[in-house]
This record gives structure tokens, sequence and C-alpha cells, in this order.
């Protein structure tokens, strides 16, 4: 393992005053940069890795920002003795196998395709505080403040824009260690989903927990996969998303696009996490069953556990935009929610379950404001939802040269809902030797008007739905929510 410590000047107390007047104190205890062990079986020179079609789009979006919160019972000595050196080294091992997390995202002047370079002795920058804030309060399921989860999220470091005669670069991970004496530890990751789709992100931090855990390598059968043949563009969709790229570039200057907007009072938005269980989705599924029924409908094609928690989460929204926005003239307005389908089972050709990079597509369902308002707003909901899930099961690529110009649309509207995450990765599995963890948030989310979807923690088959929105709006969508649920036969 290679550590480098940076300045000790870091090692100073920094104060933020949340929005309920409590002064949480943030102490750097140690910030390093974090390298694959010396002598290790990773490219010894400059190592160039591709960006694929299903890459490129993601150089439009945030940084992803997870959250894991850990009950953590023990001091700062234990810390810092025995637990902080373990979790270091096996990182330093896990970036042996994933080395692109390592290296960064290197971008030249048009017509230059953007790439992932890895450099012997590249690093990923490792910071560990100790705080003094609630580690309870901030892992709950309630309304907490957004502002008081900034502190927990590492920043990413770049280089700036593309010019004419020089290219730029941009790291792709950053992880950051709260410590929360004798209640717990956050360990808080900022990363790119230019070099990793959710189930990357999943294979890569599953590996980091079991090398925490157990200090062996995994088999050889689970290996990461860099076979940039494994991904195929038959509708040479590449030079498409490359035009629109170079596009943003002369227009923006910045190398990864910025999906989140200026929130409307900062310190009024909190985040709050609702749980959708299968007695809940049962009676969402008869709901639905009984307007058909009543209406002489057909059903929905496509009635999952997603479908019916994605549809009576959308409705809710909505309701709750209506009344604390007071929407007057949006009736016949499109609604669009946006998600993100695995391309692995889609395909038609086999990709690696341990392929590091993105294979996945994008899907957009719409439907008219008034009708998924009105009496039968659920069916209307989950029939957008579950057709476009059918369109992605036939032709995973269909629409696909237009992905980027209808995410364009939807995060420019404020009549739209993109889901981040996806209930199918088992994140909550993630075990450094520190048992489950106690909560997950997708700090990525705020100022994007995303919901982030996770399994649930302790309900088999039951999905968590984290929102961040305005303090009033939160209050009409638990309303909506509960009651919504309560009315359902």
């Amino acid at each position: 393992m290679n550590i480098k410590p940076l300045s000790l000047s870091l090692s100073l107390s920094l104060s933020v005053v949340s929005s309920m007047a409590q002064l949480s104190k943030l102490n750097v205890i140690e910030q390093c940069q974090v390298s694959t062990p010396q002598n290790s079986s990773t490219p010894q020179a400059c190592y160039h890795l591709p960006l694929t079609f299903l890459d490129i789009p993601w150089l439009f979006f945030s940084p992803s920002q997870p959250l894991f919160f850990y009950e953590f019972p023990y001091p700062t000595s234990h810390f810092t003795s025995i637990t902080l050196p373990n979790l270091k080294h096996s990182l330093s091992l896990t970036l042996q196998l994933f080395y692109p997390f390592a290296g960064a995202l290197l971008a030249r002047p048009e017509p230059g395709k953007p790439e992932l370079v890895y450099s012997q002795g590249d690093s990923v920058s490792f910071t560990v505080v100790e705080s003094n804030a609630d580690f309870g309060y901030l892992s709950g399921n309630y309304q907490r403040y957004v502002e008081e989860f900034n502190t927990l999220v590492p920043q990413l470091a770049s280089t700036g824009a593309p010019s004419s005669n020089c290219a730029a670069k941009i790291s792709l991970l950053s992880v950051q260690i709260t410590l929360f004496p004798n209640c717990g530890i956050c360990i808080g990751l900022a990363y790119h989903h230019v070099v990793a789709d959710k189930r990357t992100f999943n294979n890569f931090i599953k590996t980091w927990a079991s090398l925490s855990r157990h200090s062996f390598f995994p088999t050889k059968s689970i290996l990461p996969s860099y076979d940039r043949k494994a991904i195929v563009d038959p509708y040479k969709l590449e030079g498409i998303f490359l035009k629109e790229w170079w596009k943003r570039i002369s227009s923006q200057g910045a190398i990864i696009g910025n999906t989140k907007t200026a929130m409307l009072d900062p310190t009024s938005m909190v985040r709050a996490t609702f749980l959708m269980d299968l007695t809940r989705m049962e009676r969402i599924k008869n709901w639905i069953v009984n307007l058909c029924n009543k209406g002489n409908e057909p059903l929905p094609v496509h009635l999952s556990a997603y479908v019916l928690t994605c549809a009576f989460v959308w409705i809710s929204l909505i309701k709750s935009q209506e009344k604390y926005f007071n929407y007057k003239c949006c009736g016949q307005n499109p609604n669009y929610f946006g998600f993100i389908a695995g391309g692995l089972t889609r395909l038609n050709h086999p990709v690696p379950s341990t392929y590091v990079g993105n294979c996945v597509g994008f899907g957009r369902a719409a439907a008219i404001r008034s009708e998924l308002l009105g009496d039968n707003g659920i069916v209307v909901a989950a029939r957008a939802i579950g057709n476009t899930v059918k369109k992605l099961d036939k032709v995973i690529f269909g629409g696909a040269e237009k992905w980027i110009s209808d995410w364009k649309i939807m995060f420019e509207s404020d009549l739209h809902v993109m889901v981040s995450g996806s209930p199918k990765v088992d994140l909550y599995e993630t075990d450094f030797g520190l048992g489950r963890p106690k909560k997950i948030e997708d700090v990525g989310v705020d100022g994007t008007k995303a919901i982030a979807l996770t399994e649930s923690r302790d309900v088999s088959g039951g999905i968590e739905v984290g929102l961040v929105l305005p303090k009033p709006q939160m209050d009409y969508f638990s309303t909506y929510f509960i009651e919504g649920l309560n009315a359902t036969p």
C-alpha cells in the first residue's frame, strides 16, 4: 500500500452551523492519497481505457455521492489504531483490481475522444474527520436538513476544461470517513458515473468491504473485466453522443456536466426516507386492478414492485408540487418520469457481470399532468412506466439517439422526476467488518429533483425511497403518501 500524507495545516477545526441552530465541529484527523500497492500487478506505464458509447452520456451528469452509515461504539483511539489502517490497506488492494477508480478522466479538445487514464502511482484522495454531530439523527429516516450532510461528502479534483492546445483531467473517486466517537462511522464517496454504473460500483465497494473483512482477493471468476469489445454499438451512437458532448464543452467549458440546480432555499431543504413494503405494494396493485375493472380498462402491462413503487411516488410528488407551488396552468403539460434500465439482460449479446463501465439504458415515461392528478392517476402512472419498461425490454436502444436531448428537457423542467439508484443492487450487504450499514443516503440527488431507490435494510422485498424537498413540500408529500396508502383497498 502507498499512502501519501498531505499538509498538516489541514488538521484544523472546522465548524458548520446547521439549519437547526446546532454547531457541529469537525476535526480533520488525516488527509492522504491511497494508491495501489507498490509492485502490484496493475499497469506499470500509462494505461488508456477508452469510453464506450454507453459511458459518454454520463459526462453530462454530476458525480454520485453515496453515504454509508455504520454503528461503531468505540472511541477515536480504537478507530485510528485498528479500523482506519485496515480501511486504507483494503482500499489500496481494491484499487489494484479496480485501477481506473484511481485514475482520471482525460478530456481533449474536439475532435479528441475522452478516455480514462491510469498511471502507476495514481491515487485516490482519502480524508478522515471527527464530528460531534448526532449520528442517530443523521442516520434516521425522518426529515433532516440537507445542509447537515454537506460536510460528509468528499470533493473531486479537476484541472478545468480542455483548451485548444491541452487536455484536462478530472479525478474519478474520492473518499471521506467521518467518525462519530463512540457512536458510528460514515463512509462517504464521490465518484463519476462515467467510470462505473451502479452495478460496477456495487462490485467495487463489495470488493473493498470483502478485503477489509478477510484480506484476500476474490476468486478469478469474479475479477473485474475490462474488455471494451463486450459493448457493441450497432446504431453508431458514439458519434452522436460525442457531438453533443463537444457542443456542451464549447458552450459551458466544464468536463463533467452538472445536473443539479440552485435550490429555492438551501436552508429549508430536508431529506427523508419512506418505506414501501410488500403489503403496501399489494394494496397499490389491488387499487389499480379495481380501478381498471371499474372502468372496463385493460391492466397495465407491467406491475412489478418497481413499477408500483415508482407510480405511487410519482403521483404523491405531483400532488405535493400542486399544493406547494400552487400550479394553476400546467394541467395539459406532459410530465416525465426518467429511470435507468440495466443492460446485461437486455442486450442481444453477453456482457460479463464483472464488466467495469456502464451497461445501462435510459427510459423516459410521459403522461399528461391532469390525467396523473385525476381519479385514475395511479393507473395512468403505472401504465406509462410499465409500457416504457416493456419497450426497453424489447429494444433497449430504441430512441437512444435522443437520450441526451431528452435528459436536457427533463432537467430543465420543473415537471420531471428522475430515479437514482436501484433496489436490485444490494448495497445494504456492504459489510467492512462493521456489520451491515445502519443507513444509506444518496447526497447526489440534492438539487436534481430525483428520488433515490435502494432495497430495504430490514424488510425483505421492500424498497426505500429517499427524497430531498423544501420542508413544506416534504410535509405535503408525507401526507399524500400516508393518506394514499390508507385509501387503497
